[in-house]
């Protein structure tokens, strides 16, 4: 078979390495836009061919790549040695991060870790390595014929008004926490904490901080992982950001700092406190707060996380307004007073993290380069602000919304590719299209008789 670069003794050396392992099949996995990972399975003896570049795919024919053109070329997908991991689930296979390319140096425009890698180079340029911690929480539920209130795995799991943090409630999910945790440990993760999060049957891993791209890759394999370990306990996971009326929403709250690239040396926070560069950061991410929302709230459902309070007037964690604050956990931008990092808490369980941390670094970067400041942090609970008196400008209420911003900031045009733009901005709006063309349930009991 053809390959896009010569096979390697090293090649050659690790496929011997794994088979000695009793690994039987590698996956070169690239992840389509909406963060799902994709491989063909190549047996272990073919693993030098599959690193240099063997495997060929026609990736706008998946869902979620944008609209297939029957005469186009294939793609090749280039795995990147240095992203192995043997899945600790399943032995027989390893995985790897792969990127997409026409071959050579001609880029995929829809490949999301291409557009994160390009991305680094430029902030690479300019002296800055970005570091990410992401805190990801999700769903893993006993499956259930048209549900329509989360099952969890234990009773202990339906407390009131929350179990969040219960203990009871995490020992009783032990089972499939404790695989999670050796999966994840046997990775490289470097978890330091785990916890039965506020939503029924809702959990959150933290784990170590790391290089961008370092980051998305282990997250790219978190949700495979997590979606198979759950099968193993008759469960099902899933990173839908609100999966049920008057539940928690799941987040995937972005830690983000700059370090300089050659020493690094945190750049966000030093003996005065926070500095200069970091404000520009912030400063850089509430301007372009709209157009991030349509890849960090990527799906209509998004939007039903993105409200102030819960059905029951209980708050929602979820911030509302493109506001920044000191520890404030109200507010999209929090400045933790435990670690040098800025929390974007606006971003959810569904983003794409290439995606997403691409145009959130590029915003920062901008920020910084202009000089621009957030102004004073706000110290009050914004849950209960409204448009009339709010202090900052409200997120967007819809995908809609978010899309037509992404669509008309000229900052997006620096992060991504002509092509993926007018796919990305076509996919959302057919998606928003057929999400409005529904008549639900609400509608009818609101309407059908009153009316």
């Amino acid at each position: 078979m053809d390959t896009l670069t010569a096979v390697t003794d090293e090649h050659a050396a690790l496929a011997a390495e794994l088979a000695a392992e009793g690994v039987e099949y590698a996956l070169g996995a690239w992840i389509d836009v909406l963060g799902r990972a994709r491989s063909k399975v190549v047996p272990i003896g073919h693993l030098p061919s599959l690193l240099a570049g063997s495997e060929r795919y026609t990736p706008r024919g998946i869902d979620g790549l944008g609209q297939m053109n029957s005469c186009e070329p294939e793609c090749i997908a280039v795995p990147d040695a240095s992203t192995a991991v043997v899945l600790p689930w399943d032995r027989r296979f390893v995985f790897f991060n792969a990127d997409l390319n026409y071959g050579g140096t001609a880029q995929y425009a829809l490949c999301p870790r291409t557009i994160l890698k390009n991305q680094l180079e430029v902030a690479a340029a300019a002296g800055y390595t970005f570091n990410l911690g992401v805190e990801t929480e999700f769903y893993a539920l006993q499956p259930q014929p048209n549900p329509v209130r989360p099952v969890p795995m234990a009773r202990s799991g339906l407390l009131r008004p929350t179990p969040g943090y219960d203990i009871e409630a995490s020992l009783d999910a032990m089972p499939f926490l404790g695989r999670m945790v050796s999966c994840m440990q046997q990775a490289g993760f470097g978890v330091f904490s785990f916890d039965q999060e506020g939503g029924e049957g809702q959990y959150e891993f933290d784990f170590e901080y790391a290089p961008a791209l370092q980051m998305a890759d282990r997250l790219s394999l978190f949700r495979l992982m997590a979606r198979q370990v759950a099968k193993e306990f008759g469960l099902f996971a899933t990173f839908m950001p609100k999966p049920f009326t008057g539940v928690w929403g799941s987040g995937h709250h972005f830690n983000m700092s700059l370090a300089d690239v050659e020493t690094g040396a945190n750049l966000f926070r030093d003996e005065a406190g926070w500095t200069k560069t970091a404000r520009g950061f912030v400063a850089g991410i509430l301007r372009h707060a709209p157009a991030l929302a349509a890849v960090a709230t990527p799906t209509v459902n998004s939007y039903k996380r993105l409200s102030p309070r819960l059905g029951d007037g209980a708050i929602s964690w979820a911030p509302v307004y493109a506001a920044y604050g000191d520890n404030n956990r109200s507010c999209m931008l929090r400045l933790p007073g435990n670690r040098p990092a800025v929390e974007n808490r606006a971003v959810d369980a569904a983003a794409n993290t290439y995606l997403t941390a691409a145009l959130m670094l590029a915003a920062g970067l901008e920020g910084i380069a202009e000089g621009w400041d957030p102004g004073e942090p706000v110290t009050t609970e914004t849950f209960d602000w409204t448009p009339g008196t709010a202090a900052a400008p409200r997120l967007p209420r819809t995908l809609l919304e978010a899309i037509e911003a992404f669509a008309a900031d000229p900052l997006i045009a620096t992060v991504f590719p002509a092509e993926f733009v007018s796919e990305y901005v076509a996919m959302k709006h057919d998606e928003w299209d057929d999400y409005h063309s529904q008549v639900t349930d609400w509608e009818r009991d609101r309407y059908l008789y009153d009316l």
